[in-house]
């Protein structure tokens, strides 16, 4: 993982709130494991679609980081989220997110969440602003 910069590799305490588990970095490709439990429920016993976004605008930003120069920094401006199938309670969220664009000063990443039996859930794709820090 030498292609990898070194703060990609440290977690926002958000992800750890969520329970999401990276499970593969590289500058090509980050991947997510996040269990699908009763905290996360939207009342009807699936994943809320605001947990489904969060873990893949946190993928995004991670794998934006992963390609990140020293001194700079990102931040999501932009996400859109077409959402395909549920994921009840107990089942698990998989997410894979790879570059569609990785520019000087934008990147653009698709991260496709998928549950345990491979179905198709949700596709996000996702414009990080990469910043030079101040």
């Amino acid at each position: 993982m030498s292609d990898v910069n070194e703060a990609a590799f440290k977690q926002p305490p958000f992800a750890e709130h969520l329970g999401l588990r990276i499970t593969h970095m590289s500058a090509e490709k980050v991947t997510a494991e996040l269990p699908m439990r009763e905290e996360l429920n939207n009342r009807f016993n699936i994943m809320h679609g605001g947990a489904i976004m969060a873990l893949a605008d946190n993928l995004g930003g991670t794998a934006t980081s992963a390609n990140l120069k020293p001194g700079q920094t990102t931040t999501t401006i932009e996400s859109k989220t077409n959402f395909f199938a549920a994921i009840p309670v107990g089942d698990t969220a998989y997410a894979e997110c790879t570059p569609l664009h990785r520019g000087r000063t934008t990147m653009v990443w698709q991260t496709r969440i998928t549950r345990a039996d491979g179905r198709l859930c949700a596709l996000v794709t996702q414009t990080q602003l990469v910043m030079e820090k101040k």
